[in-house]
């Protein structure tokens, strides 16, 4: 679409696509508890969502008195990809926004995550979307930085031939929009809670140009961007 106001849209995918950090903090709250880090799933979801628990390996040996092998990540990495084959859900909203934009952008869309790229892909496949993002998929864990820091939606934004002050970015983290705001692109922070949910009082502090509460809003939301702001 010509007067589209983004030559391309690039998701986060944990917490914006699909439904996963309560399984991912659960399965990771159980394993610190075993090195004897006791915590609540709600202090696991509080320290880590939008974050690599690779990137906070210092964090957790300071706090076990542990130093952990690069089997723990892998034994970490499998029990969590086991609970998210079994049981994750796509966010409310997203396959429908997702196939919508991938029509009006002729493709151009990617994911931009944190996260490692088996699991990425995997989450793809579970809700039935990996096929709008073919070729299409970015993993801060294979870039110099990941998350705070912009690398991977530049990344993301090269490879899809746009410059990054032309693209949106849908996030849910502080961590996220701050990488996607460092781009230059304009981000859109998805947080679904109750009016005045402090989540969404955090993204707007770090400089996200927009609030929503609904997947199913952001085609239209992206769309109108250009009139919303005249």
């Amino acid at each position: 679409m010509t007067d589209f106001p983004f030559d391309a849209v690039l998701f986060d995918c944990d917490g914006v696509l699909v439904d996963s950090e309560p399984i991912t903090n659960r399965v990771l709250t159980q394993m610190l508890g075993e090195q004897g880090w006791h915590i609540t799933l709600e202090e696991t979801m509080r320290i880590f969502t939008g974050k690599a628990v690779r990137d906070e390996l210092p964090l957790i040996e300071e706090r076990t008195g542990k130093r952990l092998t690069d089997d723990w990540i892998l034994e970490f990495r499998a029990r969590r990809n086991a609970a998210l084959d079994a049981e994750l859900v796509e966010i409310p909203g997203a396959p429908d926004a997702v196939r919508t934009l991938h029509a009006q952008l002729d493709g151009r869309i990617a994911v931009a995550s944190g996260a490692d790229r088996k699991k990425v892909e995997l989450q793809l496949a579970k809700v039935g979307i990996a096929d709008c993002f073919a070729g299409r998929v970015f993993s801060g864990q294979e870039m110099p930085r990941s998350k705070p820091f912009p690398d991977v939606y530049l990344e993301a934004a090269r490879a899809l031939g746009v410059d990054a002050s032309r693209c949106a970015v849908v996030e849910d983290t502080v961590t996220g929009a701050t990488a996607g705001v460092a781009a230059g692109a304009t981000v859109f922070g998805y947080s679904p809670g109750p009016v005045g949910h402090s989540g969404a009082d955090a993204l707007r502090a770090v400089g996200v140009a927009r609030v929503f509460r609904d997947m199913a809003e952001l085609p239209g939301l992206l769309r109108d961007w250009a009139q919303a702001r005249a």
